[in-house]
Order: structure tokens, then sequence, then C-alpha cells
């Protein structure tokens, strides 16, 4: 029996995705989509996380019942122990991306200490010293450079191994920290648990469900309350914490008449020389000396997130228009760091002129143009990948050039510091507009593209859905470019909330949805909730707060769930991670995490079923604040 196609329009809601789409099936370049479709029908093995290959005496696979009996593996493993391993390998792997990014941000602050780098500095010299001073480092009458080392010293200590907890579980309200210490869940080190989490998920060691996710979680925490908060806190200290500014979004930023560099990936180490070097008056010169007008660069995914937050860059697509962008027979150059960058890049960007360049020994490409860029030769670096781009201008064929639509207008920028400014410099305010019931809740959207779903259709739907009921909406990485695209980015957007929440953003000149940055930066958002629970002297699972990843798809997003609902906060998600084989581990994720750690993963496809879950859930814990509901 032949497979059903999807039509294009079954594909994405926007028209430039659409388009740009009907135009690589006119010219035969694949896309993730015709992928999908011939990988389908998918392992239903693979799809509900009962296969092992973690050793040779497999690979195995665990049907729940064979010839009327528990089936086990080679081993003995029944279905609870495999998914639960599996699971917890996905979620070490997670944790080890966004954690190994912030690492990377404490390399290059220490690089600035060492003077070994003249490209980076300290732009946000205030927050150094006010993190420095929460990480009990001396401050007064000392460098900003004696601090900074000592800031290193303490952020490096968090990935190892002689640490009882993190520096920044602090931030945490002590009620959290102590059903932590009671579960067996406090995050001592970042590689420790993933160490640790490897460990157990290896042949004759942690054959208990439980006890493999209750570590799972200890391991996520370690990403969000260390490994990615590390990471978003010293990119504001190097790079400079964001402030409320102006952009545009969708592939109409690209321009006909100028060289479009885009740049991918999570890690602005990189992407911040690019831009540096791509508004040089030298290269600028070189770019109109070979007929173009200027040099313009945009953002894909995360490191998009990153630049517009701080330089207001646009921002060209999330993770299903990274292959379109290319399409578009515009983009002179697409360069990388490292994650969410689909490998099929390469070859469709040898479909046309662009040049795909990888930056990272992290993330090499075969057939890519690479250059090994670190912290002492970024900017020269930087410079030679902008010289290429441009010289590639002169290689566009513009008859198959075509950029869709007119970008659209987006509001970005807020960090925590610009929403506390926003507030008056304190938190106070959003609890009173919270318990007046003007803002009902707060729920955050984050994560990624799949191309299961249409794109963006949950991301935009369930936004939508909230708005209506009064609930503010944050929102990072991929979610960003839908949110605005779909016009919820601007505070004009404000005619799409309920009455409440749009007279308290109409009063501040806010929209109802706030873009708080790239993926890692969800380690903000657990930082706002810690601070509305101090605020009200609660633990953050008492807070009228949620959490969605509608389309997600990664081990990273996989991780950032359950960091938010080991720290207290209900989380939706579009569909289940491989976990359904397993009655044991989905119980516990569904139901049994709830009398845990008081908070719980829901499932749901419907983005309207989904906003009605999360709202009963804002509303009952707005009843036991004593708060109208």
């Amino acid at each position: 029996m032949a497979k059903e196609t999807r039509t294009v329009e079954a594909l994405s809601i926007w028209e430039d995705a659409r388009s740009m789409i009907r135009k690589a099936q006119a010219e035969g370049i694949e896309t993730v989509w015709d992928r999908l479709e011939e990988q389908t029908p998918h392992c239903k093995f693979c799809e509900l996380g009962t296969t092992c290959r973690n050793c040779t005496m497999g690979p195995c696979r665990i049907s729940p019942k064979k010839g009327g009996k528990m089936q086990r593996g080679v081993c003995g493993a029944d279905a609870d122990v495999v998914v639960a391993r599996n699971f917890g390998r996905f979620i070490a792997g997670g944790a080890a991306g966004h954690s190994d990014h912030g690492r990377d941000l404490i390399e290059v602050l220490e690089c600035v200490v060492k003077g070994e780098t003249s490209h980076y500095g300290i732009r946000d010299a205030a927050k150094l010293v006010r993190i420095a001073a929460e990480l009990g480092v001396e401050t007064k009458d000392r460098p900003v450079l004696a601090i900074a080392g000592d800031v290193v010293e303490i952020l490096y200590g968090d990935f190892g191994s002689r640490r009882q907890e993190v520096s920044f579980l602090g931030r945490a309200p002590e009620k959290r920290r102590e059903i932590w210490r009671t579960l067996g869940m406090t995050p001592r080190g970042v590689d420790r648990e993933i160490a640790e989490m490897m460990h157990r998920t290896h042949m004759g060691c942690d054959n208990d469900a439980t006890s493999t996710l209750i570590h799972a979680a200890r391991t996520a925490l370690a990403d969000g309350w260390a490994g990615s908060m590390i990471g978003t806190e010293l990119s504001d200290i190097i790079f400079g914490t964001p402030t409320p500014s102006r952009s545009t979004a969708n592939l109409g930023v690209l321009k006909k008449d100028q060289v479009n560099i885009l740049v991918h990936g999570h890690n602005p180490v990189v992407s911040e020389m690019i831009l540096a070097a791509a508004r040089t008056p030298e290269l600028v010169a070189r770019a109109k000396a070979h007929g173009a007008s200027g040099i313009n660069v945009g953002g894909l995914c995360c490191t998009g997130n990153e630049l517009l937050m701080r330089q207001g860059i646009p921002m060209a697509g999330n993770h299903l228009m990274t292959e379109l962008s290319i399409v578009t027979g515009a983009v002179e150059a697409v360069v990388v760091d490292y994650q969410c960058i689909m490998p099929s890049m390469v070859q469709i960007s040898g479909c046309y002129h662009t040049r795909f360049i990888t930056t990272s020994g992290k993330a090499r490409f075969t057939g890519a143009t690479h250059f090994d860029i670190h912290p002492k030769n970024a900017f020269e670096e930087a410079c030679k990948i902008v010289t290429l781009a441009v010289d590639a201008f002169l290689e566009r064929d513009a008859s198959r050039v075509e950029i869709p639509d007119s970008p659209v207008p987006i509001m970005t920028g807020f960090s925590n510091e610009s929403i506390l400014a926003a507030l008056g410099g304190s938190i106070d305010p959003l609890v009173e507009a919270m318990a007046q019931g003007q803002v009902r809740g707060v729920v955050g959207i984050v994560g990624c593209n799949n191309p299961k779903f249409t794109q963006d259709s949950m991301n935009v739907g369930l936004a939508k859905a909230l708005l209506k009921k009064d609930i503010l909406v944050l929102v990072t990485g991929c979610v960003t470019t839908a949110a605005g695209k779909a016009g919820l980015l601007v505070p004009e957007g404000i005619d799409m909330a309920g009455p409440g929440l749009k007279a308290v953003c109409g009063s501040l000149g806010i929209p109802p949805v706030l873009h708080m940055g790239s993926c890692v930066d969800n380690a903000r958002i657990l930082q706002l909730c810690a601070l509305l629970a101090g605020a009200l002297g609660a633990d953050i699972s008492d807070l009228p707060v949620a959490a969605s990843s509608p389309e997600w798809y990664s081990e990273k997003a996989a991780a950032i769930g359950l960091y938010a609902v080991a720290s207290g906060i209900e989380t939706h998600l579009g569909h289940p991670p491989n976990i359904l084989g397993s009655e044991t581990v989905t119980q516990l994720a569904t139901e049994g995490l709830e009398s845990l750690v008081g908070a719980r993963f829901i499932i749901e496809a419907d983005p309207e079923k989904s906003a009605e879950l999360l709202d009963k859930r804002i509303t009952a814990k707005r009843i036991g604040l004593g708060w109208p509901a």
C-alpha cells in the first residue's frame, strides 16, 4: 500500500516556508520532510524505548509480553529497566550539550582574565560584580579582572566532582532544595552527574527504573542550575545583558542586493566575531566592489537568538527553516558552531553558490569548509570567513534567487534584568498583577520544531490560546521566530490577549509574549520563577506557572523538560519521549513525579486542549495561594 504524502500546506503554517518547499521540489532538492517520509514507518521498539544495545550480548528488543510471560533482554533486564536506561542516557546527552556550551563561556572569560585575547572583554562589569558577590567572591576595591578570575575558578568547579552542590543552587527556594536533598537529586557537578548516568546505565549497574530516573532528574538539574545558567550569565557578562530592542524576522530579512551571511548553532562566541568582521569598513568596501550594497548578517536558531537579543540582528528562521534559507538562492555563507545543525545543509549548499562553514572541533561536517576558531584567533578567522562569503557573491545566480515575504517586526531583549527594570526594579508589581488576576499565570514555551508536526502550528496555537486566558507567555529558542512571525513579539500583539494581560502589557509598552533568549537561556525562566517564589515565601511548585515544548525533538529539550519538572514546574510536551514501552516509567513521568517533586509531564498534541490543561494547573495554584481563580 502506497504511503500517503502530505501536502505542502500540511508541512508548515508559514507561506515563506511553503514557497521554499515548492522551490526545493521543483529544483529536485531533498528536504527534512522528504527524508522523514522515507524513514516511515518508524521502528515500534525504538518508539517505545524498548531496544537496548548497551552491550554486545544483544542488541535486544523487549516486548511487554511474549508467549504469555514478560520478555527480558539477554542480561535479564525487563522493559522498565531498558526504557529507564535509554531515557537516562538521552537526558545525559542533552545535559552535556547545553552544559558544554556553558564551559566554553568559562574558557572565553578565562582567556580575557589572562590577557590572551583582545577580541573579547567584559561588557557588563556590574553584572560580573553582582554574580561574584552572589558566589561569595570578595569584590570591594578589587580590579574587575581579579574578580573575574575568582568567578572562573568557582564555575569551573561546578563541572567537577568535589562539590556537595553546584554554586547557583542558592537561587532556588530552600523548600525546593530540601526536596532535592531528601530525594537524592541535589546536583553536585555537571560532569559528575553525566558520568554517573553513563555508569548507572552500563550493564550490571542500576537495574531499578525509579532509581535511574531519580538520577536522570539530578543530571538534568545540573544542566539547568549550573551548565545552562553559567552559559547565560557569562554570555551576559562577556557580550552584554540584553535590553529591549526592535528587529525583524522571516526569510524576508535576506537582501537581494547584499551579501547574506547566516549564523547558525548555539554559541555566540563565533557569531559575535562574524558580525564584528562583517561591519569592518574594509570588508564592506570589498562587498561593494563586487556589486553588493553591503553585508547582511542574519540568524538561524539559537545563535541567531543570541545575536538578536544583544545586537538586534534579524532572524531568518528556526530549525525547520534552516535548509529552506539556502533554497532562496540568496545566501552566500552559512557559518555554524554546534547543535541542531542538519548535516543535509552541506549537500543543499552544494546545490547553490553557498559556502557552508564550520568553526568548532566538536562539530565537524564532511564536505564543509572548516576554520578552527578559538578566543585567541577569533576575529582574524572571522574576517577570513566573511571574505569567503563576500567573494561568493560573484557566483550568485540571480535567476535562482527567490526571497519570499517581507520581514515582520519583532521586539526582543527581555532578560530578567530588563524585566525588573520595566517593573521599577522589583518583582513585586508582577506579583501584585498576578494576585489581582490581571496576569493569571506565566507559561514558558520553549524549544524546537519537529517535522512530524505542521511547522509551528503547536507553538503558535498554544501561545495564542494561553494569551486569551490572560496568561503571560515567555519564549526562547526556535519558538521565538514562530511567535514573531505570528505578530506576538510586538506591543501591538496585545490585541490577541485577554483584557487583564492586555492592560498590564499596554501600560508597560511590552508584547504579550516576551522573548528571553536562546534555549540555553531557559535558565532565565528558572531564575524568574525563583524570584517569584522568593517574593511569596513559597516553593516554585506553589506558583501559577508552567512550561511547554510543543514541537520538541532533541535530547536537550528532554533535559530542559526534566529540570523544569524537577524544579516544580509542570511541563507540557506535544508528544512523549520514547518511554511508552514501560508502564512504570510512563506512570512516574505523567503522575508519580507530582508526589515527589510537585510537578509532572503532560502529553497532548492539540494546542487548545494543551492550553486548557495548563490553565487548570494555573487555576489550582492560584487557589492554593488564596488568589481568585
